[in-house]
């Protein structure tokens, strides 16, 4: 018998691969609903996979992308996708190969894996593992929290990372690798929101920015090392939104002030372009005040925080301000720096970064190699990716690993 711990999306993938094989496998889900955490990913619209080439998939995993090879070559982005269609999930493919649900209800996903599941013969079971059961260097089972023990021949462990734990990711498969004798790779955030030690972000608290384009620039490396489009929130504690997650995962050496996000308000503009609009407003509002002349160039919670940035006299007249002062005006709209001062908590990740240690584990198969019968799956894994459907499929690829060879 096989023993799925953790019935998200590898713990399904793996428990209907193996059961397709004709094993008896059970699949221990926490939860009453399966795959909780999957049904909040991509705003609640699932971004299952990236639908690319193997190489372009590993260049965005920057952590271990190389112990995937073999796991993604035997299930790729594509093989998945054949498979969800022929469960009768209907697909499509967005900007930057993002693949998700025609209907953009991510319970369409979860119900489809969680019938693919109950199709190939699993069974499912309530209950929370509290405990491995080992013996003689082998895995034969668990032991859960009331006491009940569960005799299996392999277990395989799919129970994620530390991120979101009210969905059940609260580190328990930590416990168990560690129980095991492996070594755990510290966890901390990825794909997570950025607090900003600067005050001006809580004063534009709740203003979304859509359509503009950011950089991130590391201080003590004097470099540029990510850029993106789309959209970002202003928070009480810093910033969040889609584009910030992204920008997270390339923070991988955080300490206070070594990161600094540059925001282009304009990217649609030239520099030549918006010192042409600027000059425009300014000589419509030339008896204005500065302060007054910039609602119809920025969000108004934004204007008060760009005039005191600008550090031109906010009462002095639009006549007034000289070529230089336009044009220094203009590069701080083209680059609005906000400070970053760390990563918000870990539960308020979508994925985690660290796990179980990769060399550890057979790349191919997916098994200890400390203990036979035990299996590793998923978020709990040392790898992590950027946004783009990259870590679902990650988790997808090594569950269809693990369920091909236990108890081969």
């Amino acid at each position: 018998m096989v023993l799925v711990v953790g019935g998200g999306a590898a713990g399904l993938i793996a428990g209907a691969v193996a059961a397709e094989r004709g094993l008896s496998v059970t699949v221990l889900e926490r939860n009453e609903r399966m795959a909780r955490k999957l049904m909040i990913t991509g705003k609640g619209r699932c971004n299952i996979t990236n639908n690319c080439s193997i190489g372009e998939f590993i260049s965005n995993v920057p952590e271990n992308g190389r112990f995937l090879y073999s796991s993604l070559t035997a299930f790729t982005p594509q093989k998945l996708m054949g498979l969800l269609e022929e469960q009768g999930l209907s697909i499509k493919t967005e900007r930057g190969n993002r693949v998700f649900p025609s209907s953009d209800r991510a319970r369409d996903v979860v119900d489809t894996l969680v019938s693919y599941a109950r199709k190939a013969g699993c069974r499912f079971k309530n209950g929370r593992a509290a405990e491995l059961i080992l013996a003689d260097s082998q895995c034969k089972g668990v032991k859960l929290e009331s006491g009940e023990r569960l005799s299996a021949d392999s277990v395989i462990i799919c129970t994620g990372g530390l991120s979101y734990p009210l969905t059940g990711s609260t580190g328990d498969g930590y416990t168990f690798a560690k129980q095991a004798g492996h070594t755990i790779i510290p966890g901390r955030p990825s794909l997570v929101p950025l607090v900003s030690s600067d005050e001006w972000c809580r004063d534009v608290q709740g203003l979304s920015l859509r359509n503009c384009s950011l950089k991130v620039k590391d201080n003590q490396a004097g470099k540029i090392i990510y850029k993106d489009f789309g959209e970002m929130l202003f928070t009480h504690f810093g910033v969040s939104g889609p584009m910030i997650l992204s920008a997270s995962a390339h923070m991988r050496k955080m300490q206070p002030g070594r990161y600094t996000i540059l925001i282009d308000l304009k990217p649609a503009l030239t520099p030549e372009q918006l010192d042409a609009r600027l000059l425009r407003d300014f000589e419509q509002n030339k008896n204005h005040d500065f302060a007054n002349s910039l609602g119809a160039l920025l969000p108004r919670s934004l204007c008060p925080v760009a005039v005191s940035l600008s550090g031109i006299d906010p009462h002095i007249k639009c006549n007034s301000i000289t070529k230089e002062q336009r044009r220094r005006f203009g590069e701080m709209l083209k680059s609005l720096p906000v400070t970053i001062s760390g990563f918000r908590p870990v539960e308020e990740a979508i994925i985690t970064s660290g796990g179980v240690k990769v060399t550890e584990i057979d790349a191919k198969t997916m098994q200890s190699k400390i203990v036979k019968g035990l299996y590793f799956a998923g978020e709990i894994l040392d790898v992590d990716a950027y946004t783009g459907g990259f870590n679902l499929q990650i988790a997808f690829s090594t569950g269809a690993a693990a369920g091909s060879h236990v108890l081969e």
